[in-house]
């Protein structure tokens, strides 16, 4: 399968937020990364609605939703409303996963879930084959920036086994340090999406980064 890459909009800069989201439709870049925080989950606070349909409006590719909140359930609907295709809550934040996966399928979007550093591959065992998506935390969520954590690697080649044991249809994605210097090694251990933040838009030329990234991992 084509690795995708996915950067991250947390990243870009909201001073020039449409010509950030063209750059990224004009790109090789696969889908876009949507970081929601609330402040409670994570120590951080991001963006919400507005922004999120201001991007949406504007984005010509896949909008991969990750959300960093408590009690995600009260949103899926408004989430699918704005135009995610893909929405992803964390194992940590939800006590009835299975029912909050169901209701994410339910309004029409495909369904993930993200792990933090310390939360172990095993936890998903009895629901990996109702997921479209497992998103690897490979920083501690909440910021951008952060030096991408070892063990990370580990985990993805524990989750594909998992994946592969349970004839599961689920993609790998991972979120935090992704740089050229990992792309590789993370594919070549199981991953199929890189989110990228960054190390796209802090760079010399995001679309030439996204380039490279996409051929460093095909």
């Amino acid at each position: 399968m084509n690795k995708l890459i996915a950067p991250s909009i947390l990243a870009a800069d909201f001073g020039n937020l449409q010509r950030d989201v063209e750059m990224v439709n004009e790109s090789k870049a696969d889908w876009f990364h949507i970081d929601i925080m609330d402040g409670v989950f994570v120590p951080n606070i991001s963006f919400g609605m507005p922004v999120l349909k201001a991007i949406a409006s504007h984005a010509k590719k896949t909008i991969d939703v990750h959300l960093m909140i408590v009690d995600p359930d009260r949103y899926i609907k408004t989430f699918a409303d704005l135009g995610a295709d893909l929405l992803t809550v964390h194992y940590e934040a939800c006590t009835h996963l299975h029912r909050t996966i169901q209701a994410i399928k339910a309004s029409g979007m495909k369904a993930g879930v993200a792990l933090n550093p310390h939360t172990p591959i095993t936890v998903l065992e009895d629901i990996i084959t109702d997921l479209d998506l497992v998103c690897i935390m490979s920083v501690n969520p909440g910021f951008g920036g952060q030096s991408f954590i070892e063990n990370t690697y580990k985990k993805v080649k524990q989750l594909k086994q998992l994946i592969v044991e349970t004839n599961a249809n689920t993609l790998i994605e991972i979120d935090g340090g992704v740089t050229s210097k990992n792309a590789k090694q993370l594919t070549e251990a199981g991953a199929d999406v890189l989110v990228a933040g960054s190390f796209v838009f802090k760079s010399d030329n995001p679309t030439n980064t996204i380039a490279d990234l996409k051929g460093i991992c095909n």
